[in-house]
C-alpha cells in the first residue's frame, strides 16, 4: 500500500476538471501537502495506507475558493459608511479614514480578521490589493493562508510609500523576499488608471513582462471613470492600457462593468482575465459586468468579493449565488451562468487569473491540497439531486466544515486551528472604538 499523510473519504468529490461532474463516494489522498490520488472509496482503502483517515460521509469535497480580488485589511472598515455612491463613499469616508488609521498594525489586524473569515467560509487563496503588502504576506504566511499579494502602486503619497518609484522598489523587494515561498505569490497592483500615470504604467508593464507577473487593477468600474478618462486622456481606459502595452495575457481587469462588444473582443483576443465582483458592484451601483458574454467569448472570468468595506463580507458561497442569479438576469436567460460556470469562476478560473492554475483550483493529482468540505446534511440543503447546484443555490458558509491549505488542516469540524478568535475579536473591538470616535470627531468638524 502507498503511504500517505491523509485520506479524506467524501460522499461527493467535485474535481472541477474536466466538467465539474461530481464523483460519488470518492476519496482524496494527500502526501507532502499535495494531492497524490483521487479514487473510489473502496479502492482508496486498499490502495493507500494513511496516517490519518477522515470520513465526511455527507459532504462535498472540492477545491478551496480563490477570492480573486479583495482588500483584506479593509475588514476593519466594514460598515463604516454604507448606502452611499462609490465616489461619495471613497472621498467622504474611506480615504479620510485610511489617511488617519492605516499603518502596519492596522493592516496586520485587518488582514488577520479577513483571513479568519475567509478560511471559515472556504476560501483557500486570496488576491490582495492594499497598503503594507509586506504585512499582508507575513500575516498570511504565519497563518498558513495562500495569498497573491498585490504590489500596490499609486502616484500619490500613502503611509506605505511617498512616490511611484518607492512603491515599485518596495514591491520588487517584497517579491524577491517571497518568490520561493510555497504560499505567497505576487502581482503588480496599480490601483486604477485614474490614480496611476502613463509613466508608472509603462514601467510596470516592462517589469511585468520581464518577471512574468500579472498586472491586477480596477478597470472600467464606473461610467464616471470612463468619462473622466476620455476628458483627460482622449481615450477610454482600456484603449489607454492598450496604447501602453498592458492589454495582454498578464492583465487581470477587475470589475469591467462599463464595456462594449469591442472591449470583450479585445480582452478575449489578448487572453486577459476579468474578475467579477457582483455584490460590491450592486451595492455601489457601479454597473453590470456582462459575464455571460465574456465567457461565451472565451474570456477567463474569475470571482472576487472586493473588500469587506463595500460588500460587506468575504463569503464566496454568497458571491457565487449572486453571480449566478444576477448573471442570468443580465443575460436575459435562465440558462446563462450555470452552477458549474460559477464554481469554475470561484476556483480554477481564479487560480488561472493569478498565474496559479498549475498548482491549485482543482482536485487534481500533483496540485497542492487546497481543498474544502461542505456538509450538505442540513434541512436547507436536502434533498440532494445535484450537489453542485446545492453548493451554489442553497449552501451557506457555516456548512464549510473543513479546510486544508497545502495539506494542512486549518479548519477542522468548524474549529480554526491557528487563530485565537477571542483574542482577535478583542483587538478588532479596539479598532472599532478608535475609528468610531475618529468618525464622530470628523463629523463634528464638518
Amino acid at each position: 500500500m502507498e503511504k500517505v499523510d491523509s485520506l479524506i473519504n467524501a460522499r461527493w468529490v467535485v474535481p472541477v476538471i474536466p466538467d465539474c461532474q461530481p464523483l460519488d463516494h470518492h476519496s482524496v489522498a494527500i502526501r507532502g501537502g499535495r494531492i497524490v490520488g483521487v479514487a473510489p472509496v473502496a479502492e482508496a482503502k486498499t490502495r493507500f495506507d494513511a496516517t490519518e483517515v477522515i470520513d465526511r460521509s455527507t459532504h462535498v469535497l472540492m477545491p478551496g475558493f480563490v477570492n480573486a480580488h479583495t482588500h483584506a485589511a479593509m475588514s476593519l472598515l466594514r460598515g463604516i459608511a454604507d448606502d452611499l455612491p462609490l465616489m461619495d463613499w471613497l472621498r467622504g469616508h474611506i480615504w479620510p479614514a485610511e489617511r488617519r488609521w492605516v499603518s502596519s498594525e492596522f493592516v496586520a489586524d485587518g488582514t488577520e480578521l479577513a483571513i479568519a473569515e475567509m478560511i471559515r467560509s472556504g476560501t483557500t487563496c486570496f488576491s490582495d490589493m492594499y497598503f503594507f503588502p509586506d504585512v499582508v504576506a507575513r500575516t498570511a504566511a504565519r497563518l498558513g493562508m495562500r495569498v497573491c499579494v498585490g504590489l500596490i502602486a499609486l502616484d500619490h503619497t500613502s503611509a506605505w510609500a511617498s512616490t511611484a518609484d518607492e512603491y515599485i522598489v518596495k514591491g520588487l523587494a517584497l517579491r524577491d523576499e517571497y518568490k520561493a515561498h510555497p504560499l505567497v505569490s505576487s502581482a503588480f497592483a496599480p490601483h486604477a488608471p485614474y490614480t496611476v500615470s502613463d509613466a508608472t504604467l509603462k514601467r510596470i508593464r516592462k517589469l511585468s513582462d520581464e518577471l512574468d507577473l500579472p498586472v491586477h487593477l480596477h478597470l472600467h468600474e464606473t461610467a464616471d471613470e470612463v468619462a473622466d478618462s476620455l476628458a483627460e486622456h482622449g481615450d477610454r481606459p482600456i484603449a489607454r492600457l492598450r496604447r501602453l502595452g498592458l492589454v495582454s495575457p498578464l492583465l487581470v481587469a477587475v470589475h469591467m462593468t462599463q464595456i462594449e462588444d469591442s472591449d470583450i473582443e479585445e480582452i478575449a483576443a489578448a487572453g486577459s482575465s476579468v474578475v467579477h465582483c457582483p455584490e460590491s458592484n450592486l451595492k455601489l451601483v457601479s454597473g453590470i459586468c456582462p459575464v455571460a458574454r465574456l465567457i461565451e467569448s472565451g474570456v477567463n472570468v474569475a470571482l472576487g468579493t472586493d473588500g469587506a468595506a463595500s460588500n460587506n463580507d468575504l463569503d464566496m458561497l454568497g458571491e457565487m449565488r449572486t453571480a449566478a442569479l444576477f448573471g442570468k438576469l443580465a443575460a436575459g436567460s435562465a440558462a446563462a451562468l450555470t452552477a458549474r460556470d460559477v464554481v469554475r469562476m470561484a476556483t480554477l478560473n481564479g487560480a488561472r487569473a493569478l498565474g496559479l492554475g498549475d498548482d491549485i483550483g482543482s482536485v487534481t493529482t500533483g496540485k497542492w491540497a487546497d481543498v474544502i468540505c461542505i456538509d450538505l446534511d442540513r434541512v436547507s440543503t436536502r434533498p440532494v439531486y445535484d450537489p453542485v447546484s446545492q453548493i451554489v443555490y442553497a449552501a451557506a458558509r457555516d456548512q464549510v466544515s473543513d479546510v486544508w491549505i497545502g495539506g494542512t488542516h486549518l479548519l477542522r469540524d468548524r474549529v480554526l486551528g491557528r487563530l485565537d478568535e477571542a483574542e482577535l475579536i478583542t483587538r478588532v473591538k479596539g479598532w472599532q472604538n478608535r475609528i468610531r470616535v475618529g468618525e464622530e470627531e470628523r463629523d463634528a468638524d464638518d
